[in-house]
Protein backbone atom coordinates (compact mmCIF):
# COMPACT_ATOMS: atom_id res chain seq x y z
CA UNK A 1 0.00 0.00 0.00
CA UNK A 2 1.39 3.37 -1.01
CA UNK A 3 0.88 6.19 1.51
CA UNK A 4 0.80 9.99 1.33
CA UNK A 5 1.72 11.72 4.62
CA UNK A 6 0.65 8.57 6.39
CA UNK A 7 -2.65 8.29 4.53
CA UNK A 8 -3.29 5.25 2.31
CA UNK A 9 -3.55 6.07 -1.37
CA UNK A 10 -3.66 3.05 -3.59
CA UNK A 11 -2.44 -0.52 -3.71
CA UNK A 12 0.99 -0.76 -5.28
CA UNK A 13 -0.10 -3.94 -7.03
CA UNK A 14 -3.57 -3.01 -8.23
CA UNK A 15 -3.44 0.78 -8.30
CA UNK A 16 -2.72 3.05 -11.22
CA UNK A 17 -1.10 6.41 -11.85
CA UNK A 18 -4.55 7.74 -12.77
CA UNK A 19 -5.93 6.68 -9.38
CA UNK A 20 -3.00 8.31 -7.60
CA UNK A 21 -3.50 11.51 -9.63
CA UNK A 22 -7.22 11.55 -8.78
CA UNK A 23 -6.47 11.09 -5.08
CA UNK A 24 -3.92 13.93 -5.19
CA UNK A 25 -6.48 16.16 -6.90
CA UNK A 26 -9.06 15.40 -4.18
CA UNK A 27 -6.51 16.04 -1.44
CA UNK A 28 -5.55 19.33 -3.09
CA UNK A 29 -9.16 20.56 -3.03
CA UNK A 30 -9.55 19.48 0.62
CA UNK A 31 -6.33 21.27 1.53
CA UNK A 32 -7.31 24.50 -0.24
CA UNK A 33 -10.64 24.61 1.60
CA UNK A 34 -8.97 23.76 4.92
CA UNK A 35 -6.38 26.53 4.54
CA UNK A 36 -9.00 29.13 3.66
CA UNK A 37 -11.10 28.13 6.69
CA UNK A 38 -8.47 27.42 9.37
CA UNK A 39 -5.54 29.60 8.28
CA UNK A 40 -7.21 32.56 6.57
CA UNK A 41 -10.31 32.61 8.78
CA UNK A 42 -12.82 32.67 5.93
CA UNK A 43 -16.42 31.63 6.60
CA UNK A 44 -17.81 28.62 4.77
CA UNK A 45 -20.15 30.85 2.76
CA UNK A 46 -17.19 32.99 1.67
CA UNK A 47 -15.21 29.91 0.65
CA UNK A 48 -18.15 28.56 -1.32
CA UNK A 49 -18.51 31.83 -3.21
CA UNK A 50 -14.76 32.13 -3.84
CA UNK A 51 -14.37 28.60 -5.21
CA UNK A 52 -17.72 28.40 -6.98
CA UNK A 53 -18.97 25.40 -5.00
CA UNK A 54 -21.88 24.89 -2.61
CA UNK A 55 -21.60 25.52 1.12
CA UNK A 56 -22.60 21.91 1.72
CA UNK A 57 -19.64 20.81 -0.39
CA UNK A 58 -17.33 23.06 1.65
CA UNK A 59 -18.61 21.49 4.86
CA UNK A 60 -18.04 17.97 3.51
CA UNK A 61 -14.52 18.85 2.37
CA UNK A 62 -13.67 20.25 5.82
CA UNK A 63 -14.93 17.07 7.46
CA UNK A 64 -12.96 14.97 4.99
CA UNK A 65 -9.82 17.04 5.69
CA UNK A 66 -10.14 16.30 9.40
CA UNK A 67 -10.72 12.60 8.76
CA UNK A 68 -7.65 12.48 6.50
CA UNK A 69 -5.47 14.09 9.17
CA UNK A 70 -4.83 17.20 7.09
CA UNK A 71 -6.35 19.43 9.77
CA UNK A 72 -4.79 19.16 13.22
CA UNK A 73 -3.73 22.23 15.15
CA UNK A 74 -2.41 23.56 11.82
CA UNK A 75 -3.15 22.70 8.21
CA UNK A 76 -0.70 20.05 6.98
CA UNK A 77 -0.19 20.17 3.21
CA UNK A 78 0.29 16.62 1.86
CA UNK A 79 3.34 15.93 -0.29
CA UNK A 80 2.70 16.48 -3.98
CA UNK A 81 0.37 19.43 -3.44
CA UNK A 82 1.17 23.07 -4.07
CA UNK A 83 -1.07 25.24 -1.94
CA UNK A 84 1.52 28.01 -1.51
CA UNK A 85 2.13 28.27 -5.26
CA UNK A 86 -1.61 28.33 -5.90
CA UNK A 87 -2.19 31.14 -3.41
CA UNK A 88 0.70 33.17 -4.83
CA UNK A 89 -0.68 32.82 -8.36
CA UNK A 90 -4.14 33.87 -7.17
CA UNK A 91 -2.77 36.98 -5.46
CA UNK A 92 -0.35 37.95 -8.22
CA UNK A 93 -2.69 37.55 -11.17
CA UNK A 94 -6.02 38.24 -9.47
CA UNK A 95 -7.35 34.74 -10.15
CA UNK A 96 -10.49 33.21 -8.70
CA UNK A 97 -8.55 29.96 -8.37
CA UNK A 98 -5.23 28.38 -9.29
CA UNK A 99 -4.62 24.64 -9.33
CA UNK A 100 -1.01 23.50 -9.64
CA UNK A 101 -0.11 19.87 -10.28
CA UNK A 102 3.17 18.01 -10.22
CA UNK A 103 3.89 16.79 -13.75
CA UNK A 104 4.90 13.17 -14.07
CA UNK A 105 7.55 14.01 -16.69
CA UNK A 106 8.99 17.01 -18.52
CA UNK A 107 7.34 15.78 -21.73
CA UNK A 108 4.76 18.39 -22.75
CA UNK A 109 2.59 15.79 -24.47
CA UNK A 110 2.33 13.87 -21.19
CA UNK A 111 1.71 17.10 -19.29
CA UNK A 112 -1.50 17.72 -21.22
CA UNK A 113 -2.93 14.47 -19.86
CA UNK A 114 -1.84 15.30 -16.29
CA UNK A 115 -3.59 18.66 -16.52
CA UNK A 116 -6.69 17.03 -17.99
CA UNK A 117 -6.92 14.69 -15.02
CA UNK A 118 -6.63 17.66 -12.63
CA UNK A 119 -9.34 19.77 -14.27
CA UNK A 120 -11.72 16.78 -14.22
CA UNK A 121 -11.71 16.90 -10.41
CA UNK A 122 -12.50 20.62 -10.52
CA UNK A 123 -15.44 20.21 -12.89
CA UNK A 124 -16.82 17.38 -10.77
CA UNK A 125 -17.29 19.69 -7.74
CA UNK A 126 -18.53 22.80 -9.56
CA UNK A 127 -22.25 23.56 -9.23
CA UNK A 128 -23.58 23.30 -12.78
CA UNK A 129 -27.27 24.01 -12.27
CA UNK A 130 -28.64 25.55 -15.47
CA UNK A 131 -25.11 26.49 -16.59
CA UNK A 132 -24.10 27.07 -20.19
CA UNK A 133 -20.61 25.53 -20.54
CA UNK A 134 -18.32 26.57 -23.37
CA UNK A 135 -15.97 23.73 -24.31
CA UNK A 136 -12.77 23.75 -26.38
CA UNK A 137 -13.17 20.24 -27.73
CA UNK A 138 -9.99 20.28 -29.85
CA UNK A 139 -7.76 20.85 -26.77
CA UNK A 140 -5.94 17.64 -25.86
CA UNK A 141 -5.99 18.50 -22.13
CA UNK A 142 -9.73 19.11 -22.21
CA UNK A 143 -10.38 15.94 -24.17
CA UNK A 144 -8.40 14.09 -21.47
CA UNK A 145 -10.58 15.82 -18.88
CA UNK A 146 -13.75 14.61 -20.55
CA UNK A 147 -12.43 11.05 -20.62
CA UNK A 148 -11.70 11.21 -16.87
CA UNK A 149 -15.11 12.50 -15.78
CA UNK A 150 -17.14 10.02 -13.77
CA UNK A 151 -20.84 9.56 -14.43
CA UNK A 152 -23.31 9.82 -11.58
CA UNK A 153 -25.99 12.00 -10.00
CA UNK A 154 -25.10 15.68 -10.21
CA UNK A 155 -26.68 19.04 -10.88
CA UNK A 156 -27.81 19.46 -14.46
CA UNK A 157 -26.31 22.05 -16.78
CA UNK A 158 -28.28 23.52 -19.66
CA UNK A 159 -25.85 22.93 -22.50
CA UNK A 160 -22.26 22.20 -23.47
CA UNK A 161 -21.37 24.40 -26.47
CA UNK A 162 -18.31 23.87 -28.64
CA UNK A 163 -16.30 27.11 -28.76
CA UNK A 164 -14.59 26.53 -32.11
CA UNK A 165 -15.47 24.79 -35.32
CA UNK A 166 -13.63 21.68 -36.47
CA UNK A 167 -9.85 21.83 -36.81
CA UNK A 168 -7.31 19.18 -37.73
CA UNK A 169 -7.81 15.86 -39.50
CA UNK A 170 -11.07 13.85 -39.36
CA UNK A 171 -9.80 11.57 -36.59
CA UNK A 172 -9.21 14.55 -34.30
CA UNK A 173 -12.63 15.98 -35.10
CA UNK A 174 -14.20 12.64 -34.17
CA UNK A 175 -12.35 12.66 -30.83
CA UNK A 176 -13.59 16.20 -30.25
CA UNK A 177 -17.18 15.14 -30.89
CA UNK A 178 -16.89 12.23 -28.46
CA UNK A 179 -15.42 14.53 -25.78
CA UNK A 180 -18.28 17.01 -26.17
CA UNK A 181 -20.83 14.22 -25.95
CA UNK A 182 -19.23 12.79 -22.81
CA UNK A 183 -18.99 16.13 -21.00
CA UNK A 184 -22.61 16.88 -21.88
CA UNK A 185 -23.76 13.47 -20.68
CA UNK A 186 -21.96 13.74 -17.32
CA UNK A 187 -23.19 17.32 -16.87
CA UNK A 188 -26.76 16.32 -17.71
CA UNK A 189 -26.73 18.87 -20.53
CA UNK A 190 -27.54 19.11 -24.20
CA UNK A 191 -24.48 19.07 -26.50
CA UNK A 192 -24.28 21.94 -28.98
CA UNK A 193 -21.92 21.04 -31.79
CA UNK A 194 -20.19 23.51 -34.08
CA UNK A 195 -19.82 21.23 -37.08
CA UNK A 196 -18.29 23.78 -39.42
CA UNK A 197 -14.62 24.52 -40.22
CA UNK A 198 -12.79 26.32 -37.43
CA UNK A 199 -10.87 28.43 -39.93
CA UNK A 200 -12.01 29.31 -43.45
CA UNK A 201 -10.32 30.84 -46.48
CA UNK A 202 -12.19 34.15 -46.62
CA UNK A 203 -14.85 36.22 -44.83
CA UNK A 204 -17.20 35.49 -47.71
CA UNK A 205 -16.89 31.75 -47.16
CA UNK A 206 -17.57 32.26 -43.45
CA UNK A 207 -20.72 34.23 -44.20
CA UNK A 208 -21.94 31.64 -46.69
CA UNK A 209 -21.39 28.74 -44.26
CA UNK A 210 -23.24 30.45 -41.43
CA UNK A 211 -26.04 31.59 -43.70
CA UNK A 212 -26.75 27.98 -44.57
CA UNK A 213 -26.27 26.39 -41.12
CA UNK A 214 -28.87 27.36 -38.51
CA UNK A 215 -27.34 24.99 -35.92
CA UNK A 216 -23.96 26.76 -36.16
CA UNK A 217 -25.64 30.16 -35.84
CA UNK A 218 -27.53 28.98 -32.76
CA UNK A 219 -24.36 27.60 -31.16
CA UNK A 220 -22.47 30.84 -31.72
CA UNK A 221 -25.35 32.85 -30.26
CA UNK A 222 -25.47 30.61 -27.18
CA UNK A 223 -21.83 31.50 -26.49
CA UNK A 224 -23.16 34.94 -25.50
CA UNK A 225 -24.56 33.32 -22.37
CA UNK A 226 -21.71 31.14 -21.09
CA UNK A 227 -21.41 30.67 -17.33
CA UNK A 228 -18.27 28.52 -17.53
CA UNK A 229 -15.73 28.57 -20.37
CA UNK A 230 -13.15 25.80 -20.71
CA UNK A 231 -10.53 27.74 -22.63
CA UNK A 232 -7.81 26.71 -25.05
CA UNK A 233 -4.54 28.66 -24.66
CA UNK A 234 -1.71 28.15 -27.16
CA UNK A 235 1.31 29.64 -28.85
CA UNK A 236 1.41 30.91 -32.42
CA UNK A 237 2.24 27.69 -34.20
CA UNK A 238 0.98 24.33 -35.39
CA UNK A 239 1.20 21.35 -33.04
CA UNK A 240 0.43 17.85 -34.38
CA UNK A 241 -2.09 16.37 -34.94
CA UNK A 242 -3.26 19.83 -36.05
CA UNK A 243 -2.30 20.59 -39.63
CA UNK A 244 -2.11 23.69 -41.77
CA UNK A 245 -4.89 23.39 -44.26
CA UNK A 246 -8.48 24.13 -45.09
CA UNK A 247 -9.70 24.31 -41.46
CA UNK A 248 -6.66 25.75 -39.63
CA UNK A 249 -4.23 28.63 -39.94
CA UNK A 250 -1.10 28.22 -42.06
CA UNK A 251 2.45 28.93 -40.90
CA UNK A 252 2.32 32.14 -42.95
CA UNK A 253 -0.83 33.27 -41.15
CA UNK A 254 0.70 32.56 -37.74
CA UNK A 255 3.77 34.52 -38.85
CA UNK A 256 1.48 37.40 -39.84
CA UNK A 257 -0.07 37.40 -36.35
CA UNK A 258 3.39 37.47 -34.74
CA UNK A 259 4.43 40.37 -36.97
CA UNK A 260 1.48 42.26 -35.52
CA UNK A 261 2.69 41.51 -31.98
CA UNK A 262 0.92 38.27 -31.06
CA UNK A 263 2.64 36.01 -28.50
CA UNK A 264 -0.21 33.54 -28.18
CA UNK A 265 -3.82 32.79 -28.88
CA UNK A 266 -6.97 32.03 -26.91
CA UNK A 267 -9.24 29.81 -28.97
CA UNK A 268 -7.45 31.14 -32.10
CA UNK A 269 -7.98 34.78 -31.10
CA UNK A 270 -4.54 36.36 -30.98
CA UNK A 271 -3.24 38.40 -28.02
CA UNK A 272 -0.03 40.35 -27.39
CA UNK A 273 2.35 40.23 -24.41
CA UNK A 274 0.07 42.52 -22.37
CA UNK A 275 -2.93 40.33 -23.11
CA UNK A 276 -4.49 42.88 -25.45
CA UNK A 277 -6.29 41.61 -28.58
CA UNK A 278 -4.29 41.64 -31.81
CA UNK A 279 -6.93 42.61 -34.33
CA UNK A 280 -6.39 41.66 -37.97
CA UNK A 281 -8.03 40.18 -41.02
CA UNK A 282 -7.42 36.76 -39.47
CA UNK A 283 -10.29 37.32 -37.01
CA UNK A 284 -12.76 37.20 -39.89
CA UNK A 285 -11.59 33.70 -40.84
CA UNK A 286 -12.41 32.03 -37.49
CA UNK A 287 -15.77 30.42 -36.76
CA UNK A 288 -15.87 30.30 -32.99
CA UNK A 289 -16.09 32.24 -29.75
CA UNK A 290 -14.99 35.88 -29.79
CA UNK A 291 -12.91 37.47 -27.06
CA UNK A 292 -15.89 39.64 -26.17
CA UNK A 293 -18.07 36.58 -25.64
CA UNK A 294 -15.34 34.89 -23.63
CA UNK A 295 -14.86 37.81 -21.27
CA UNK A 296 -18.55 37.83 -20.38
CA UNK A 297 -18.28 34.30 -18.91
CA UNK A 298 -17.97 34.57 -15.09
CA UNK A 299 -15.65 31.56 -14.82
CA UNK A 300 -12.97 31.18 -17.52
CA UNK A 301 -10.88 28.08 -16.90
CA UNK A 302 -7.54 27.88 -18.70
CA UNK A 303 -5.77 24.53 -18.75
CA UNK A 304 -2.21 24.86 -20.04
CA UNK A 305 1.45 24.41 -19.15
CA UNK A 306 4.93 23.78 -20.48
CA UNK A 307 7.72 26.04 -21.80
CA UNK A 308 6.24 26.38 -25.29
CA UNK A 309 3.15 28.06 -23.77
CA UNK A 310 4.78 30.27 -21.11
CA UNK A 311 4.33 33.51 -23.07
CA UNK A 312 0.78 32.67 -24.14
CA UNK A 313 -0.33 31.72 -20.61
CA UNK A 314 1.20 34.86 -19.14
CA UNK A 315 -0.55 37.00 -21.76
CA UNK A 316 -3.89 35.25 -21.16
CA UNK A 317 -3.59 35.95 -17.42
CA UNK A 318 -2.58 39.60 -17.89
CA UNK A 319 -5.46 40.19 -20.27
CA UNK A 320 -7.96 38.54 -17.93
CA UNK A 321 -9.03 36.00 -20.54
CA UNK A 322 -8.49 33.30 -17.93
CA UNK A 323 -9.49 33.70 -14.27
CA UNK A 324 -9.05 30.08 -13.18
CA UNK A 325 -5.73 28.45 -14.09
CA UNK A 326 -4.84 24.77 -14.06
CA UNK A 327 -1.10 24.32 -14.68
CA UNK A 328 2.06 22.52 -13.54
CA UNK A 329 4.65 23.50 -10.94
CA UNK A 330 7.34 24.55 -13.45
CA UNK A 331 4.93 26.84 -15.28
CA UNK A 332 3.64 28.28 -12.00
CA UNK A 333 7.17 29.04 -10.82
CA UNK A 334 7.99 30.67 -14.16
CA UNK A 335 4.87 32.86 -14.01
CA UNK A 336 5.71 34.01 -10.48
CA UNK A 337 9.39 34.67 -11.25
CA UNK A 338 8.69 37.00 -14.18
CA UNK A 339 9.58 40.66 -13.58
CA UNK A 340 6.21 41.60 -15.09
CA UNK A 341 4.23 39.13 -12.96
CA UNK A 342 0.99 40.97 -12.31
CA UNK A 343 -2.37 41.80 -13.81
CA UNK A 344 -1.90 44.41 -16.53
Amino acid sequence: MQRLNGNPLVSSSGGSMAAVARELDHLRVMTKVARLYHVHGMRQTEIAKSLGISQARVSRLLSAAEAAGIVRTVVVVPDGLNADLEEQLERTYGLLEAHVVDAATADESQLTDDLGHAVASIIEVLPLDDAVIGFTSWSRSLRAMAAELRSGPRSAATSVVEMLGGVGPPALQQEATVATQRLARVAGAEPRFLRVPGVVSSPGVREAILAGDSNARAALTELDHMDIALVGVGHCGIVPPLEAGDNFFSEAQFARAMELGAVGQVNLRFIDAQGSPVRSELDELVIGVTLEQLQRAPRRIGVAGGPSKYEAIHAALRGGWVNVLVTDTATAEHLLARPDASVA
